[in-house]
């Protein structure tokens, strides 16, 4: 009887794992890559990090920057005032 073959040995992490690139973020923004880049010139937009020509972002960067532009709700105040009546 043959044995069953043991699990395969596990992958060492990636070293671009955790990173993604100007291209893969600005289709998951629904921005254009030209608007990344003038975003990076303008010191606007999550911190990125340049690799010869290639510019990757930290997804947990790219995350907290998200968080920070998350606007705080605002009470409607005619929503309100008609509930104290």
């Amino acid at each position: 009887m043959t044995q069953p073959m043991s699990a395969k040995p596990a992958i060492e992490p990636r070293l671009l794992r955790g990173w993604i690139s100007r291209t893969d973020l600005a289709q998951e923004l629904g921005l254009t890559v030209d608007t990344l880049g003038r975003w990076e010139r303008r010191r606007k937009g999550p911190a990125c990090v340049r690799a010869g020509r290639k510019i990757f972002y930290r997804m947990s960067v790219v995350q907290d920057w998200l968080q920070s532009q998350e606007m705080p709700r605002v009470p409607d105040t005619k929503a309100s005032a008609r509930g104290r009546a």
